[in-house]
């Protein structure tokens, strides 16, 4: 399903450990600059902290034409991301979305690497949790069309859970796979069909 609007501001959330350098974000990045130049793509260093992370993200949004805004998050981003869709009632792509982070992240409280260097590393607090419990509150019904790419190969989140929490969504479900979507490529034209970018 195509948003009725073409879209002109695209923002991507990256995942828990993750960075603009992630090999989704690098990808989208490209695609946006080759085939839609004229969109304004925006993926932020997210901060360790979720309610600081959603602040940064509506801050950097704040003049941004909604109508004409759109969303796309992985893994600890896919649930920033639904967060941003709700609110704002932009469409949101979806990729192996975590949809219960504040479960599944307390086990990783204390000193944690970034993936892309990891020379760099942060301190996942236990406050962190209750901040991410705070936002799954905050989620309710939205109108947002939402395009979700699940892999039932995803070793690190439910793909049952995934699909369950994500009753609206038009979603691929992805007979194999991985967490990190390492068939990527694969699904540029749908992401690109579903976004409508101008």
């Amino acid at each position: 399903m195509k948003s009725k609007t073409s879209i002109t501001h695209l923002l991507y959330l990256h995942g828990f450990r993750s960075s603009p350098l992630s090999m989704k974000a690098q990808k989208m990045a490209h695609w946006v600059n080759q085939l839609h130049p004229q969109v304004q793509w925006w993926c932020p260093q997210l901060p360790p902290s979720p309610k600081q992370a959603m602040a940064l993200i509506i801050q950097g949004t704040q003049n941004w034409p909604l109508t004409q805004t759109a969303v796309v998050g992985s893994s600890l981003g896919g649930f920033y991301a639904q967060c941003f869709a709700a609110a704002t009632g932009c469409p949101a792509v979806l990729l192996n979305p975590a949809v219960q982070p504040a479960r599944d992240l307390i086990h990783h409280v204390g000193m944690q690497q970034a993936w892309h260097d990891p020379a760099q590393s942060f301190d996942f607090q236990s406050g962190y949790v209750d901040e991410l419990n705070a936002l799954q509150n905050t989620l309710k019904s939205t109108h947002s069309e939402v395009f979700a790419i699940v892999a039932k190969g995803d070793e690190v989140l439910d793909w049952r859970e995934m699909t369950l929490h994500l009753p609206h969504a038009q979603i691929k479900l992805l007979p194999g796979s991985d967490h990190a979507l390492s068939d990527f490529d694969d699904h540029q034209h749908d992401i690109l069909n579903f976004l409508n970018l101008a």
